[in-house]
């Protein structure tokens, strides 16, 4: 295990590297003619992208395998349960409508919205949901999250809220800054760090809600700590990334292999796996055609449907078995 989280990390640590400096040759041109602006460019614009990547990747990570130990669902992922669509909408209303600017309030209003769907697939499906209801729940709430983000943006006062927030949704570490990353990743990690905290919680309720209680942990405060800390840390990134779909279904299944199906312990893993494939998806984008900018979540989706579509049957098999 130990020799297997090492792996993991040289991995990870090699493709921060990788997405820092490649493609090297135009960083090496510019040194080479004026140091000053080619550190500048490292600093100010891939640095950024860099942590975002990465940490947006942990943080789906770690909270999709949260939220599947809760709901003892492998389906259970931050865009599948409408967190994501949820915090779009949040983030959206509160620029176009409530006029707020400080990516602070904005994060902030991500969460808000993260939460509230949260809430709402918790009560309509339950935590211990089959995989049909939480699909259906988490369907129903992602599209009506998708659509009133579309209604507001097509609403709102500017005419071109549209095309401006395009790239934004369908997800995008272009042009963000230092700022920007601090503000969607700082309340992430206490968050992410508060989930690692519950994954002893999370391995007995795996168990059953009886022997989780008779171990001194309280089944319904650990739902909703998990389910409010994974609404902030990803609203927070959605907030400055916009919705990035799959990696949160992905890196979990991944990291449960990893630890041999122990959902708590899986976290770590997950979290790990998340920042490593959109690291990877990021820099598939940035050596995409010349000219044109391909949002990342549009690759993720592209990748990870394939998966849920494999992980949809396997559950149908075993309800029906």
């Amino acid at each position: 295990m130990k020799a297997t989280a090492a792996v993991i990390g040289v991995c990870i640590l090699g493709l921060a590297v990788a997405h820092l400096l490649l493609p090297f040759a135009p960083i090496a041109e510019l040194h080479r003619s004026d140091p000053a602006t080619a550190r500048l460019l490292l600093t100010e614009l891939r640095l950024p992208r860099t942590l975002l990547a990465l940490g947006y990747g942990a943080v789906l990570g770690i909270t999709g395998a949260a939220l599947q130990a809760l709901f003892a669902n492998p389906l259970a992922s931050p865009d599948i349960t409408g967190s994501s669509s949820g915090a779009a909408l949040g983030a959206v209303l509160a620029s176009y409508w409530l006029g707020v600017t400080s990516p602070l309030a904005l994060a902030a209003c991500g969460g808000a919205g993260a939460l509230l769907a949260l809430g709402l697939l918790l009560l309509l499906a339950g935590r211990s949901a089959a995989g049909p209801t939480l699909l259906l729940a988490g369907l129903a709430i992602s599209l009506a999250a998708g659509a009133a983000t579309s209604l507001v943006l097509a609403l709102a006062p500017s005419p071109f809220a549209f095309y401006d927030s395009f790239e934004w949704l369908m997800g995008s570490f272009v042009d963000r800054s230092l700022p920007q990353a601090a503000v969607a990743l700082i309340p992430a990690a206490v968050c992410s760090v508060l989930l690692l905290r519950r994954a002893r919680a999370l391995d007995v309720m795996a168990l059953g809600e009886d022997v989780s209680a008779s171990i001194g942990y309280r089944p319904r405060r650990v739902a909703v700590e998990v389910v409010a800390l994974s609404a902030v840390a990803v609203g927070a990134c959605v907030s400055v990334c916009g919705a990035i779909g799959f990696v949160g279904l992905i890196a979990p299944y991944a990291g449960r292999l990893v630890t041999r199906g122990h959902p708590g312990r899986a976290l770590l893993p997950a979290a790990a796996i998340g920042g490593g494939l959109l690291l990877i998806a990021d820099l598939a984008v940035r050596f995409g055609p010349a000219g044109r900018t391909i949002p990342v979540g549009v690759l993720t989706t592209v990748a990870g449907t394939p998966l849920f579509v494999w992980i949809v049957v396997r559950v149908r098999s075993r309800v029906t078995a």
